[in-house]
């Protein structure tokens, strides 16, 4: 017997409503497509702080991308300007002194841009996920949670998913935003390049006494980067990488043992510091997959591409991928083609591909690089960071870079509506 089915047939079915789901979902409802999206679990299972601790730097083409969507002005209050961010290769605590930046940076400033814009803005993903949630629902775009896909059909004329209470939700094309394991990914037989880094990164937030003044701050120890991302309030998000034995170590310590070695790595230069709610961990690693379209599929975010976080641009990436298949999808169908077909998205793969892989090797050779105690390349890396610096153009560059405003941009990352 056939399993029931909705006799709706959209455009795009997303699969997967975390927050590049989301965003695509918005994204392709802007562009004039008639947009569902599925995902696993509840809505309100994802927006606890138990459930993901991370928060994330919107770069800030991205942050134009949410005022463009209507997401920036629900977000807005939960969000810390990124005015500076300083570089450094880090002091690895000892006996006698603590840890923290080390002598040499590479300093990024909002004011160096002359846009009107700070670097980036600084959320919680929680705060995140929420402001996409009520902005998808002021659009009546068709969320279907909790429902796990069971099964993927790419064929033509339409693609269905079949849901594991039966039910078929078909469309012209499936988006898989379903993350780094994507099962459509998998059912449509796409293979994947990928290594892991023996490196574990810890997520926690930090309380300090010296207020931040909206400075990131990310220094090199030799285990990998350790990050000092400002929130709202005389608060940061930290991302400290360790290896993988040092960082369950680390996981399974009590509360004031992992506060005072939280200490001696933030260093003291905001005063003291301590841990505040939960903490986390995530093995780190690379991931590309080798094709990013199929006939009626096409892959965004983790899906298609899944990068070591020493420069905070794996949601802006997605982001990325969302405001670009925007614009594919309405070009396409303005041409008269089928949207689902490799015709018509072709294009998307090789607009995002060369930006995804060169950003990935970029942060896959500067982690190989600086995440080691080399005596000898230690000052070189120092005094090359300084001197990148000391370079206007070349600093300016690489600010406009991590700010999402090089290459060919989508509408939306520049403001605008498809």
């Amino acid at each position: 017997m056939s399993a029931p089915h909705s006799d709706k047939i959209h455009d795009a079915l997303i699969v997967g409503g975390g927050l590049v789901g989301l965003a695509t979902a918005l994204s392709l409802d802007a562009a004039g497509l008639d947009v569902a999206v599925i995902d696993a679990l509840p809505i309100e299972a994802t927006l606890a702080e138990e459930f993901d601790g991370r928060a994330s730097a919107l770069a800030y083409a991205s942050w134009r991308m949410f005022e463009a969507l209507g997401v920036a002005g629900r977000l807005r209050q939960h969000a810390q300007p990124l005015t500076e961010i300083l570089v450094s290769d880090g002091r690895a605590p000892d006996g006698l002194r603590p840890g923290g930046p080390g002598p040499f940076f590479l300093h990024f400033d909002s004011a160096e841009l002359q846009t009107g814009l700070p670097l980036g803005m600084m959320a919680e993903n929680r705060h995140t996920r929420l402001a996409l949630i009520e902005t998808l629902h002021d659009r009546g775009i068709t969320a279907i949670a909790p429902a796990k896909a069971a099964g993927f059909d790419f064929s033509d004329p339409l693609a269905a998913v079949t849901l594991q209470d039966g039910r078929v939700i078909r469309a012209k094309l499936i988006v898989a935003a379903d993350g780094r394991f994507s099962p459509a990914r998998q059912a449509a037989g796409i293979r994947t390049t990928a290594w892991r880094y023996k490196q574990t990164a810890i997520v926690a937030t930090a309380h300090h006494e010296q207020p931040h003044n909206g400075v990131a701050h990310e220094y090199f120890l030799p285990a990998g980067p350790f990050a000092i991302l400002p929130l709202t309030g005389d608060r940061s998000s930290l991302v400290w990488t360790e290896t993988p034995r040092a960082a369950q170590a680390l996981m399974q310590l009590p509360d004031e043992d992992f506060a005072e070695e939280l200490s001696r790595r933030f260093g003291d230069f905001m005063g003291a510091v301590r841990p505040g709610g939960p903490r986390w961990s995530y093995p780190l690693g690379l991931q590309i997959a080798e094709d990013y379209v199929r006939p009626r599929l096409v892959l965004v975010g983790d899906a298609a591409h899944a990068i070591h976080p020493i420069a905070g641009q794996g949601f802006n990436l997605g982001l990325r991928d969302a405001a670009a298949l925007a614009d594919v999808l309405s070009e396409g169908r303005a041409a008269g083609l089928d949207i689902g077909s490799e015709v018509a998205l072709l294009p998307y793969e090789t607009w995002r591909k060369a930006d995804n892989v060169s950003l990935a090797l970029g942060t896959d050779i500067f982690n190989r690089l600086f995440s080691n105690d080399d005596r000898l390349l230690r000052p070189v890396r120092g005094i090359g960071m300084a001197l990148t610096g000391a370079v206007g153009p070349a600093r300016r560059f690489f600010a406009r870079h991590a700010g999402g405003a090089t290459g060919t941009q989508p509408a939306l990352l520049k403001g605008e509506t498809p």
